[in-house]
Order: C-alpha cells, then sequence, then structure tokens
C-alpha cells in the first residue's frame, strides 16, 4: 500500500515544527493538546505516526499509575508516571521515519514504514515510551524511537496490521515460555485483546486444541474468529471440562494411579527400565492443560489453581492491578507449575512483524474500530465496558472523536 510522503527535506532533515498534536493524560483524564515536536538525538529516529494501539495496560496505567509507580519504583526505576504528571501514552506503533539523528544507523531511510520496541533513551537512561512523561508516546502525530530498536515494515504491510506487531509480540512471549506442545489442550481464560492474541499465536503454532473462556458473547465471538475450538461462558460451564481427556482432578484419582500403575508395572520383568522409559517420554506421570490467565482480576489466579487439573502449566499474562492472595498448599498437593510473562524480547518482536507480514499469523480479527486523537478519550472508556471491541486503533490524521 501507499505511505503519506514525509515533509519536504532541507539538508537532509525535516524542516522544524514547533508543535504537534498529542493526547495527554493527567490524574486520568485525557485530552488532546499541542506539544513540542520531537527532535532525534544520536542514535534516534522521529517516526510520523500512522497508527498507534490502545493496550490494556495503557487503560490500566490511566486509572492505577500511582500503584503501578509504586512497584516500578521498588523495582529501581523512578520515572513511571503518576497520575499527577502529565504523560503522553502509547506504546503500540507503526509510523513512518521522517527525520534521522545522528548515527541512527543504515537501512532505516527517511519514508521508510517501521515498528519499534518502545523503548527510548532520555536524560542519560532508558525509558518506556508512554508510560514515562521522559518518553512521550505515539498517541500523537510524532513520537522519538532508537533506531536500534526499530524495524522495517516488510511486503507492504497495512499500518493498521503492522501496528499489532507489539501485542502480538507479547502474546508469542506468553506461548514461548508455555513450552505448549501441538498435541496439549490450551485453556484461554479472558478474551480481550491479549487473550484474543494469545489464541492467534496458538493457532499460528499449530496446537490442536484451543478453549476460550470469556462471560461476554460477543468476545466469545471474536474468539472463535481468532481460531478458537471451543468457547465457553464460565458463567456456566468450566473450560476445563469443555475437552475431555481423563485429567486428574482429586487427590484419590493420583493416589490411585499410583499404585493402580506400580502394581501393573511389577507384573513386568526390568519393570523399572520400562519405568525409565515411560518417564523419559514424560508419560510416568500425570498431565493438564496449559493454562493461560489473561484476565489480571483479583482473584483469577486462585482460581484456576482451585480448578484447574493436576499437573497444570498455568501462565499468568494479565496484569492484576490490586492486591491478591493464593493458597500456596493447592498448588503444592496439584503440582502447578505458575508462570510469569511481562513483554517481549527485540528477536520477538522481528520475527512477529515478518509472521505478520507473510500471513503466518492472522490477527485482523482483533481489530474492532479506529478514533483520531479526539476519539482516544471517548474508546478509553468504550473498552472499560465494551463486550463487542478489544483492539481499538488510534489514526492521528482521522476526524472520528467516537466509537460505535
Amino acid at each position: 500500500m501507499e505511505h503519506p510522503a514525509p515533509p519536504a527535506r532541507r539538508g537532509g532533515c525535516r524542516p522544524y515544527r514547533s508543535l504537534m498534536r498529542a493526547v495527554s493524560c493527567t490524574r486520568g483524564e485525557l485530552s488532546v493538546v499541542e506539544r513540542p515536536d520531537p527532535r532525534p538525538g544520536k542514535g534516534q529516529l522521529v517516526v510520523q505516526v500512522l497508527r498507534a494501539g490502545i493496550c490494556g495496560s495503557d487503560i490500566h496505567a490511566r486509572d492505577h499509575a500511582d500503584d503501578l509507580e509504586a512497584v516500578m519504583v521498588e523495582l529501581g526505576y523512578a520515572d513511571f508516571m503518576r497520575s499527577d504528571t502529565e504523560v503522553v501514552m502509547g506504546h503500540e506503533l507503526c509510523g513512518v521515519v521522517v527525520e534521522r539523528g545522528p548515527r541512527a544507523g543504515r537501512g532505516l531511510a527517511v519514508g521508510t514504514p517501521v515498528v519499534s520496541f518502545p523503548l527510548v533513551r532520555a536524560n542519560g537512561t532508558v525509558h518506556l515510551t508512554g508510560l514515562s512523561p521522559m518518553a512521550p508516546g505515539a498517541y500523537a502525530e510524532r513520537v522519538l524511537a532508537e533506531a536500534s530498536m526499530t524495524f522495517a515494515v516488510p511486503n507492504g504491510l497495512d499500518p493498521a496490521v503492522a501496528v499489532l506487531t507489539e501485542p502480538m509480540a507479547v502474546a508469542a512471549h506468553a506461548v514461548n515460555r508455555s513450552e505448549v506442545g501441538r498435541r496439549d489442550v490450551a485453556v484461554v481464560l479472558g478474551c480481550g485483546p491479549i487473550g484474543l492474541a494469545v489464541i492467534c499465536t496458538l493457532k499460528a503454532r499449530g496446537v490442536r486444541t484451543i478453549v476460550a473462556s470469556d462471560p461476554s458473547a460477543g468476545r466469545r465471538e471474536l474468539a472463535r474468529r481468532c481460531g478458537a475450538d471451543v468457547v465457553v461462558d464460565p458463567r456456566e460451564d468450566s473450560p476445563y471440562d469443555a475437552e475431555p481427556r481423563g485429567y486428574l482432578t482429586t487427590a484419590p484419582g493420583l493416589l490411585e494411579l499410583a499404585v493402580g500403575s506400580m502394581e501393573r508395572l511389577r507384573l513386568l520383568p526390568g519393570w523399572t527400565h520400562v519405568y525409565r522409559v515411560a518417564d523419559r517420554a514424560g508419560a510416568a506421570a500425570p498431565k493438564g492443560p496449559v493454562v493461560f490467565e489473561c484476565v489480571g482480576n483479583p482473584g483469577m489466579i486462585e482460581g484456576v489453581l482451585r480448578d484447574a487439573p493436576l499437573s497444570s502449566r498455568v501462565v499468568v499474562v494479565g496484569v492484576c492491578m490490586g492486591l491478591d492472595s493464593i493458597r500456596p498448599a493447592m498448588a503444592v498437593n496439584k503440582e502447578i507449575d505458575l508462570r510469569f510473562v511481562l513483554g517481549y524480547t527485540p528477536l520477538e518482536l522481528h520475527d512477529t512483524l515478518h509472521r505478520l507480514a507473510d500471513g503466518t499469523i492472522d490477527a485482523s480479527a482483533l481489530v474492532t474500530g479506529t478514533v483520531g486523537l479526539e476519539g482516544v478519550a471517548d474508546a478509553f472508556d468504550v473498552l472499560g465496558r465494551a463486550e463487542r471491541h478489544a483492539k481499538v486503533l488510534v489514526d492521528p490524521a482521522s476526524e472520528v472523536a467516537t466509537l460505535d
């Protein structure tokens, strides 16, 4: 497809514009403001934003910035956004290079469509694009990016698809960490944008049985479109019962398996060798589904530990913003494998972009709406309560101010 031509260049650089339009967030209020035009430093690019994605973490950050900031301070990062500090959010972006700083490297000339890993250097350290006042994000006409963390969009990929690289990379990282196999049953709890991205990724990886669970009928339908084989309303049915595999769910069942298996094995000469072969093949112990918790509400993890079959592998993708509690004794007695995931690697971002471009991953069902900068506040409110919306994109050139 054709991309907008960058502004005219003088002496190899884009002419300086003093101001640009952006969406400011202060005390939970989103408004369109004028901000200084970004200027690239060493190794940096200025990217004209073609599309930005509204992420669930953006909505969390708007509503719980101070709680998140407290966590980040404990982790040694003191420049996360606060409710009383103006921030331009937006870390999912696709755009066109319009200006290059010194030593920006090769391969990303002015006019190149790109996606970028949302980290940028400022004041001598690295900051989170769109989640720090030190690194204004992509709900704006232009944004800074590090050339070393930026990748050219291949195959003329539509910006409305290329912008999905970031959330799809989050899903790729979660699926990679899960070590799910094609013959496993994958259970996805929560069919918001990240849950749907996980479903798309599982489908692309060839996982044969994907169960999706969400109380929203609209999101269950989106899950079907993304590749879920079975959809479940958790208010009516358990997602763990949707695919009968004979999973162990009780302590008596486990005890009977232990004694019954040994009763049969001990009838064989050389039973220890048979046991070792089965153990190396992963067939000597009970096996449960691979569960992706993509909701992030308090009580979800404990609910999984309580309800999931024995020996389940649980990958926590959803971010719970409040305090939560679990019963470790339940997880211990069921031998639940509990893993938490965050973000993705630069290689996962690069590879996800190319999989979107070559059609290996089809994420088209995720996008349910597009607004301009004036529509960001409305989109945040709608996404907080919507049943049919998943991923909403921001097009800074659009005048659309409300979602349908």
